[in-house]
């Protein structure tokens, strides 16, 4: 759902020279930043405390505090893929300015994202976090918000209106999966039609 050159995509060095200077109170950020680095490079690349503890220059003793264990530290990895899913999603829709356009906006936004962000969007919806996380603490809240303002803007007269928002995020996700399994090409006219078809047509 955005541009490859959107801010979990940060490749090379850089971000772990940035995560090194974090302020004082900033570590958490720090290390979920080079996680998502790491993660977006890929090709096996170490993801656990020490590595990280290593990119921010600290000892992984400092990062307990704040990531238990290696789980606690994938759960904040895949829920901050989701809120900044989310806020490209919401970016989306105020540019398109809502209705049926901004509906189908943030239905194009969320494949994008997966396209763009294969390891980030993965990772973010195969954590099981529901049992670990504190209430209201979910990332995906604000993109969930979005399609049932969407489904509530384009389809008023429906009498389930939660069916329909999992239809709707049903589609997309699936097409979203089909193109990082390979078994369709990524055409971004063909996913802005794709997605129209259930997100507001050719509005």
């Amino acid at each position: 759902m955005a541009s490859k050159d959107n801010s979990v995509n940060i490749k090379g060095d850089g971000a772990a020279k940035a995560a090194g200077t974090y302020h004082h109170g900033d570590l958490r950020a720090a290390v979920i930043a080079a996680g998502l680095t790491r993660l977006a490079e890929g090709d096996g690349t170490e993801l656990g405390l020490r590595a990280l503890a290593r990119d921010v220059g600290v000892s992984a003793t400092a990062l307990y505090r704040h990531f238990p264990d290696k789980e606690a530290l994938l759960d904040a990895l895949a829920d901050e893929g989701l809120r900044r899913l989310g806020a490209l999603q919401a970016q989306a829709w105020l540019r398109a300015g809502g209705g049926h356009a901004g509906f189908k906006a943030t239905g194009i936004a969320y494949v994008r994202f997966a396209y763009d962000e294969p390891a980030v969007f993965r990772l973010s919806f195969t954590r099981q976090m529901s049992e670990r996380c504190e209430p209201g603490a979910d990332g995906g809240e604000v993109g969930y918000n979005l399609l049932r303002a969407g489904v509530a803007q384009t389809m008023p007269n429906l009498e389930d209106p939660d069916t329909a928002a999992l239809h709707a995020w049903a589609l997309v996700h699936g097409l979203a999966m089909l193109i990082l399994d390979r078994r369709i090409e990524w055409d971004e006219a063909m996913v802005e039609e794709v997605v129209g078809l259930t997100f507001g047509g050719k509005a």
